[in-house]
């Protein structure tokens, strides 16, 4: 089980530098860890973050821009509310709009 808290301590120290109003996606952090096809691994270990870390998980979607599952935050509309309110726009489908806002670690 250490294994996965050291690699989940190394995706929370990636997602901390997140800008705000920027986003940054699963697999662009398994890119940096090394393990390009660990972005499910990734998306575990946001999932797993301590609730009063402080971590800005809400900024990382998937590839397409999409938000994580309304559940995830506690309830719908969460996630995108907080990232409207660092600035980062949508498109008509509701993904994130990559272009403007993608930060790549």
């Amino acid at each position: 089980m250490r294994e996965s808290g050291a690699l989940f301590d190394r995706v929370w120290s990636i997602a901390a530098k997140i800008p705000r109003g920027k986003v940054t996606t699963y697999g662009a952090i398994a890119r940096v860890l090394g393990s390009p096809g660990a972005a499910r691994t990734v998306g575990w270990a946001m999932r797993a973050a301590p609730v009063r870390s402080g971590l800005p998980c809400h900024r990382v979607v998937n590839v397409r821009g999409e938000l994580s599952p309304e559940d995830v935050f506690g309830g719908p509309g969460v996630q995108r509310s907080l990232l409207e309110s660092e600035g980062v726009t949508f498109d008509m489908q509701g993904r994130v709009d990559m272009k403007r806002h993608l930060w790549v670690p």
